[in-house]
């Protein structure tokens, strides 16, 4: 059995709550499965996207610091674009949707033996790609308003900017499950299975500014591994790659250990479970505040300083 089984999440740094929700749930037409607050900061919100039972490798998360936030820089050391995944035939469907809601998108390109996508920013500059594929057996979030085989199937890939690509790379074939499955010139994909939600991409940029954390960055990604035990044996093996890691932190909705990998980002080794469902029925998954226990004792002051705001959003149906 693989210790790590592809990727779990992403999570960004963002601004205005509202239009992080209207972006991710209204634009993109993700899932809202989970509404609670920053673990570490209670004050500020902690937005979990995705597929109907917010499912590991379909998640994207934000913590949505207000507008008042500094903007980060994409550069080296970062993850600088999450890519989703799309049903080859949407292509056109997408073009037009962004065309209606004025969201700027560069034209489709192709890369790795035809690989067809588009990126574009979310309101806050964050990096982004809808990468239209044959290749995802997911089936996406059905919203009733996005035709459900044109829906976001979950994250395709997620891709990293370095000054040099060997030693994560040694990192992730080495201790991590994955092996090299595709490159060109300067793009180094690896992954533990030839499928969507489960490639890293490595891309060379030496010359590229060094990447700056603020508002439209990615905090941290995560990687899926089964259990508790798993968690506990990757730990083991980063002790002998030489990585400092934290102890395991309880989320609730999984367990997790922290590192930052030799070119700088902070990766996170995640359980799959006990998944989004411990403290809300499937149904109403996102609709209300939930808050760890640490915390609950906060709740009536959290209620009356977190940002209101509108779920779901119309203006985007």
């Amino acid at each position: 059995m693989k210790l790590i089984t592809g990727l779990h999440h992403v999570t960004a740094i963002t601004g205005d709550t509202q239009e992080n929700i209207d972006f991710y749930t209204g634009v993109l037409g993700l899932r809202l499965v989970k509404t609670t607050v920053n673990f570490d900061y209670s004050d500020v919100y902690h937005f979990y996207f995705g597929d109907e039972f917010g499912t590991p490798g379909t998640i994207m998360t934000t913590f949505p610091y207000g507008k008042g936030l500094v903007n980060g820089r994409h550069g080296k050391g970062m993850l600088n674009t999450t890519a989703f995944s799309i049903s080859m035939d949407a292509l056109d469907y997408w073009m037009n949707r962004l065309n209606q809601f004025n969201i700027p998108f560069k034209q489709p390109q192709q890369r790795l033996s035809g690989e067809v996508f588009i990126y574009l920013e979310d309101f806050d500059g964050l990096g982004l790609e809808l990468v239209f594929n044959d290749k995802d057996e997911r089936t996406g979030y059905n919203n009733h308003f996005i035709p459900k085989d044109f829906a976001i199937k979950g994250i395709h890939h997620v891709e990293i900017w370095l000054n040099a690509y060997e030693r994560t790379a040694a990192l992730l074939t080495t201790q991590m499950d994955h092996q090299l499955i595709a490159e060109s010139s300067d793009r180094f994909r690896y992954a533990v299975e030839d499928a969507p939600g489960k490639y890293v991409d490595l891309v060379c940029t030496p010359n590229a500014l060094k990447g700056l954390a603020g508002r439209g960055t990615v905090h941290h990604v995560a990687f899926a591994t089964p259990d508790a035990q798993t968690q506990l044996e990757m730990m083991e093996k980063l002790n002998t790659f030489g990585l400092e890691h934290t102890e395991v932190k309880d989320r609730k909705y999984f367990t997790s250990v922290y590192f930052k990998e030799p070119g700088g980002v902070l990766f996170e080794i995640a359980t799959s479970g006990p998944g989004f469902d411990v403290d809300e029925e499937l149904a109403s998954l996102g609709e209300h505040l939930n808050l760890p226990q640490q915390f609950e004792e906060k709740r009536e002051h959290l209620v009356e300083v977190l940002p209101k705001f509108n779920y779901p959003t119309e203006k985007y149906r």
